[in-house]
């Protein structure tokens, strides 16, 4: 079995919302205005185009500065570290910690990423992060010039690692991503609170001996 982890709010935390009202409280002053406004800037072709690797961060930030009324200074402070920002979800760390375990132990199991991450980002969490090299393999947008849930970049996964689709379950916080991998045949969840995932997940894997119960070491 081959399970395909996406990492924002998956693996990584990532809250755009308390982002925003963390860094422009004087632009959204209410929970509403929050809301809205992180939409406005990460599902708009601005951020988009970084998160696809067609444009810079520094283009990305004008643009949305101009288009927003949002100080640009501010808007660099706030997202050009954001690879050091992004800090793993301790459940579902565990959850790969113990995948990982099982297929070390011999299990048919195989662990990929499949990631909507620029790659400047990509870059400092590779560097940061040991539990990359938990991975069989895995792709980040920003390298391919692909985004989910456009279907070439599934495909090019599945190509690259060979993963049949009866055989890959596909884990991913926007329903969109999780419809465009059901479309190609691939069991999919939807990752709406990280600490269900477990029980989620083990619906598709087979029971194990293997489990371990020991904590994942990450670099900090």
């Amino acid at each position: 079995m081959n399970v395909v982890f996406d990492l924002g709010a998956v693996l990584l935390a990532w809250e755009p919302v308390a982002l925003v009202q963390m860094h422009f409280e004087a632009h959204a002053p209410t929970a509403d205005a929050a809301h809205a406004l992180a939409t406005q800037m990460f599902h708009h072709e601005d951020w988009l185009g970084f998160d696809r690797g067609t444009h810079s961060l520094d283009d990305a930030i004008g643009r949305m500065a101009l288009r927003l009324s949002l100080p640009s200074e501010r808007l660099s402070e706030v997202l050009e570290p954001m690879g050091e920002r992004l800090e793993p979800i301790g459940v579902t760390m565990d959850l790969l910690a113990k995948l990982r375990d099982r297929r070390d132990a011999g299990e048919d199991l195989r662990l990929y990423y499949l990631s909507n991450m620029p790659e400047p980002y990509a870059r400092v969490l590779e560097y940061r992060h040991a539990f990359f090299a938990w991975f069989d393999g895995g792709i980040f947008s920003g390298d391919v010039k692909m985004m989910k849930p456009q279907r070439g970049i599934y495909d090019l996964l599945a190509q690259r690692y060979g993963l049949e689709a009866s055989e890959t379950v596909f884990i991913d916080d926007s329903a969109a991503n999780v419809e465009a991998a059901r479309q190609l045949g691939w069991k999919a969840i939807h990752c709406v609170r990280p600490s269900q995932l477990p029980v989620q997940l083990a619906a598709y894997l087979p029971v194990s001996t293997t489990l371990s119960t020991s904590k994942p070491s990450v670099r900090a």
